[in-house]
């Protein structure tokens, strides 16, 4: 049995004051509503509710394949009617008649 070599030390690195003592962070508009919401009782309940529901999965996560089949019929059925409606008001341009 070979015994693991020892640990190498390395030099100690002086790092520059703004890395040990950083400033403290910034109290910003968004840091003091985050901070007023979590005082208050009922809006922290609300915002973990929202946070809650953000994430559930999605009907299109559950069901990708039936979500893809009605994607893809709305879709079709959208474009056909905005073409349609397009070859409607050009042939009515060029009959001359107006709308």
């Amino acid at each position: 049995m070979s015994t693991p070599p020892p640990h190498e030390r390395h030099a100690r690195v002086d790092l520059p004051e703004w890395m040990r003592n950083p400033e403290p962070p910034r109290r910003t508009l968004g840091r003091r509503l985050s901070d007023l919401v979590d005082a208050t009782p009922g809006l922290r309940e609300a915002r973990r509710t929202l946070w809650r529901w953000q994430e559930r999965s999605r009907f299109s996560e559950r069901h990708p394949v039936v979500s893809a089949i009605v994607s893809f019929v709305v879709v079709a059925t959208v474009a056909t009617i905005l073409v349609a409606g397009t070859a409607y008001v050009f042939a009515r341009m060029q009959l001359g008649d107006r709308l």
